[in-house]
């Protein structure tokens, strides 16, 4: 058996990326292409080219939304956008509009196609760029994660389903006291 181990260890190496491929359907906001979307030069990515004039205004108006009002997006991240439930399905979508993949990328779904989800979304890129995916993850308040992007994002469906609209209030309730240069320093100590 021990001659095998190192063959075992070999293979199950070598498998894994196609398994994390299968298993973490997200991750395929790393290579969209390889689900069958067209990418273009500056990272939209895409199931329905015509749509794509679309894509850009919405990504455009996200950056500058969220640049002026939030803060700076210091790299930005590739968007994904699905015009089809075949294309969200196949990021893992279940229920949602859209998501963010850590600072990797943004994936909107069929019914994200609005300002406001995408929005929303680069709000969670820019939470993980200055806090930090891990940190955000691990240590850092919901309330804070999800209230900051529904309330920053301008998102006009209220009262949204508890516990959201709750996460919502507080992150309103709290914020207004800080300045732009303090919100990040007091975000990670939260």
């Amino acid at each position: 058996m021990r001659l095998h181990l190192p063959v075992i260890v070999l293979a199950v190496a070598a498998s894994l990326p196609a398994i994390t491929w299968a298993a973490f359907k997200p991750i395929r906001v790393l290579a969209p292409q390889l689900v069958g979307l067209t990418c273009t030069d500056n990272n939209v990515c895409i199931d329905d080219m015509a749509k794509m004039p679309e894509a850009l205004a919405l990504r455009a108006e996200a950056l500058s939304f969220v640049s002026n009002r939030v803060d700076r997006v210091a790299s930005v991240p590739r968007f994904v956008f699905c015009s089809q439930s075949a294309c969200a399905e196949s990021f893992g979508f279940t229920h949602q509009g859209a998501y963010h993949v850590g600072t990797s990328g943004v994936v909107i779904g069929p019914r994200g196609w609005q300002p406001f989800f995408v929005r929303h979304e680069l709000i969670h890129h820019v939470q993980m760029e200055n806090i930090g995916s891990l940190h955000a993850l691990l240590f850092t308040p919901t309330w804070f994660i999800e209230g900051m992007a529904y309330s920053l994002s301008e998102d006009p469906r209220r009262p949204l389903p508890e516990p959201l609209e709750g996460w919502r209030s507080q992150f309103e309730a709290w914020y207004p006291n800080l300045s732009k240069q303090e919100l990040w320093p007091v975000a990670r100590a939260l």
